[in-house]
């Protein structure tokens, strides 16, 4: 079992905490962030740190009390901090390219792609084979980075396709007459 509810969470300086009853809302330098918290957990708020109060004895809110502290830590980075994930294309002729909140992407399609990207989350492309998102929401980086590399998974024969950065492809060998 995990024992990461009981870690406290430190509130750096620049972020406001604010809870109304079931509603946590955090501001930071980075932007505002809200959470619904389960009515399984509480949270308490002493001295710049946050601690998850549940009760022990039912599973369901222990699993909700790791749950929440870990949604309390990625909101609190977030809006201090801030989250980036990085997008590379490979194959020959993958482009990307951004204008205001629209990447366009030439993934070898007989068509370009545009694709929106939403509010609360920005989009560079250093280079035409580089795309890097940036925000304060971990969860809607994470989603608006799996939609574009479900455009084109990298596939295991050639490793051609969008892929994160730092992910491994297991090639395989290609078929022998």
């Amino acid at each position: 079992m995990s024992r990461i509810a009981k870690a406290p969470v430190a509130i750096p300086k620049g972020v406001d905490i604010k809870i109304d009853g079931d509603n946590l809302t955090v501001k930071g330098a980075k932007g505002q962030l809200s959470f619904n918290l389960n009515s399984l957990v509480s949270l308490d708020v002493a001295e710049n740190v946050i601690s998850v109060q549940w009760d022990s004895a039912d599973k369901n809110a222990t699993a909700q009390a790791g749950t929440t502290r870990a949604i309390v830590n990625n909101m609190i980075t977030g809006v201090s901090a801030g989250f980036e994930t990085k997008l590379t294309l490979i194959g020959v002729g993958y482009r990307a390219q951004a204008k205001d909140n629209v990447l366009n992407l030439a993934l070898g399609f007989s068509h370009p792609i545009d694709f929106v990207v939403p509010a609360g989350v920005t989009v560079e492309t250093p280079s035409q084979t580089e795309i890097v998102l940036k925000g304060s929401d971990k969860q809607l980086i994470g989603e608006v980075a799996a939609k574009i590399r479900a455009y084109r998974p990298p596939e295991p024969y050639k490793g051609k396709g969008v892929r994160y950065t730092d992910e491994h492809v297991a090639r395989k060998e290609a078929k022998k007459k």
